[in-house]
């Protein structure tokens, strides 16, 4: 193991560091009193600012140390969840993102009120308020504090509420544009750090056959046996994709992204730009995990392959760089979880409750509510050292509790007798089902069924739910179907809308190329 101590000059690169990431978003924007603003950046992001705020968004510090803890855990099959975000995000651009645009909604919960009732945006505020906390928040604030208690030598939770303090400067005083001005500088910052970490790595390797020694090349392959404990290939589509799904399309911390763009086409440009950043993450976060087996054979936990490689590896300013790449995916993903966070508790309780309220008074409530949402993860975070793996942790959870989701979501905007009855049984008994599930299955141990599997379960019963409730009673009325769900004349229309676009800025064409990138990398690593 080697010896965790911060020099001086590594104290010094990522200090300078904290303070020009504090002070460049907020005095790029300045101020926020206006409620588009605080919450959606005023609907005017182009598409770079969006794919960079998208992939730091996810990058979060959970997956920077969890990945390589996968990778260094069970190989590089960990590798699916990413490239199959960009398939999903084609999929979003293509069928999911024009209603959300058209319909001009701040949260997905105001979207299902659209075309439910209020009922299943309530349910839904609450489940992704749940999922924002204890999760998403929780789950970077505990990867970035066991760095920091390796090198600092303090209690875990000062770690977690130092970290979530840096965080919460940008999402309280700056609101979502200025996360999202934050988001573009930390994803350079990670795609640096981790591209340091992963060629010093393989610097350090006698040869590539190596790792495929050590390792074994079937942990080499993104595609596992279907009785593999982490990820059977069949899990890919009872798990892997659901859960996708629910992230990059239904999720309030990923989608307000998009919700803030400036026009249709830059949501679109913005998301598949994010697909292709997901592509070489199996190369600077993955593998340098699965390289680690051949450094370092004896670690007793995968989440500390990064810090280990870090400061193991890299010289005096240069670990001070990438240690500063992780406070970037760290904070980058908090201050995205809190201004979410914020966002829902603000349009979808107080401002239906309190129409009169002032657009400042709105603001307001949403920096209270950042606060709030910032000690629950505090306070929970620590818990999570009780998990066998961050990362298992992590993709356990979502895979109980999303199917129920993606299926109102997309049932919703595909199936248009799909009703408020149905929706609104869906979503209340199928996260209450699945988190039930998740306790017996994975906590108490009744059953033994692979999470991945277990989301296929619980997306069948979902379906079964939402089609059961929706046909026993009456159908919607045309005013909540009519303009939100899909329809082939859709595709027409955007035909020739698309006529008047140059060859090189219509979505299709990126989409294809996305997806010959995505089956170039598959076919190596098969």
């Amino acid at each position: 193991m080697p010896d965790f101590n911060v020099g001086l000059i590594d104290i010094l690169v990522l200090g300078g560091y904290l303070v020009l990431a504090r002070l460049i978003p907020l005095w790029l924007t300045g101020a926020q009193e206006d409620a588009d603003d605080f919450f959606l950046g005023g609907r005017n992001f182009v598409w770079p600012l969006i794919g960079f705020s998208l992939f730091a968004t996810n990058m979060s510090g959970s997956s920077f140390v969890g990945l390589a803890g996968a990778g260094y855990n069970q190989g590089v099959s960990v590798y699916n969840y990413e490239w199959s975000a960009a398939v999903i995000l084609i999929f979003f651009i293509f069928f999911i993102l024009p209603f959300y645009l058209r319909s001009g909604v701040y949260t997905m919960p105001e979207f299902l009120e659209k075309r439910f009732d209020y009922r299943s945006r309530r349910v839904f505020s609450g489940i992704n308020l749940f999922f924002n906390m204890f999760i998403d928040a929780a789950g970077a604030l505990y990867a970035g504090a066991l760095v920091f208690v390796l090198l600092f030598d303090v209690p875990l939770w000062a770690a977690v509420a130092g970290l979530a303090g840096l965080a919460a400067i940008i999402s309280i005083f700056g609101g979502l544009e200025a996360v999202v001005i934050s988001d573009t500088m930390q994803a350079v910052m990670l795609i640096l750090g981790g591209s340091i970490v992963a060629v010093a790595a393989y610097g350090q390797l006698p040869s590539w056959q190596a790792v495929i020694d050590t390792a074994g090349a079937e942990s080499l392959s993104v595609f596992k046996p279907a009785d593999d404990p982490n990820m059977p290939w069949p899990g890919l589509f009872t798990g892997v994709l659901v859960v996708g799904t629910y992230f990059w399309t239904t999720n309030q911390l990923i989608v307000q992204r998009t919700l803030g763009a400036r026009t249709m086409n830059h949501g679109r440009w913005g998301s598949i730009f994010a697909g292709f950043l997901k592509l070489p993450v199996l190369f600077f976060m993955i593998l340098p995990g699965t390289m680690a087996l051949v450094l370092y054979p004896d670690l007793s936990n995968p989440d500390m392959v990064f810090p280990v490689l870090v400061f193991d590896l890299l010289p005096v300013g240069l670990s001070g760089l990438v240690l500063a790449a992780l406070v970037a995916a760290i904070t980058s993903s908090i201050d995205s979880i809190l201004n979410s966070a914020s966002t829902l508790v603000t349009m979808d309780f107080v401002e239906p409750l309190y129409p009169d309220l002032s657009d400042r008074g709105i603001v307001l409530t949403g920096q209270v509510a950042t606060g709030v949402a910032l000690l629950v993860a505090i306070l929970w975070a620590p818990q999570i050292r009780q998990f066998e793996s961050l990362w298992g942790y992590l993709q356990s959870c979502l895979s109980y509790t999303t199917p129920p989701i993606v299926t109102t979501f997309v049932g919703g905007i595909f199936w248009a007798r799909a009703n408020r009855h149905g929706a609104f049984a869906t979503l209340l008994l199928g996260v209450g089902l699945g988190a039930v599930f998740f306790v017996m299955n994975e906590i108490i141990g009744v059953f033994a069924i692979q999470f991945l599997y277990a989301a296929g379960i619980s997306l069948v019963m979902s379906v079964l739910v939402l089609v059961g409730v929706s046909l026993a009673t009456a159908p919607p009325p045309a005013e909540k179907t009519d303009e939100l769900t899909w329809d082939v004349r859709y595709w027409h229309a955007e035909t020739e809308e698309l006529k008047a676009l140059a060859w090189w800025q219509n979505y299709r064409y990126h989409s294809v190329l996305l997806v010959l990138c995505t089956a170039v990398i598959l076919y190596f690593f098969a």
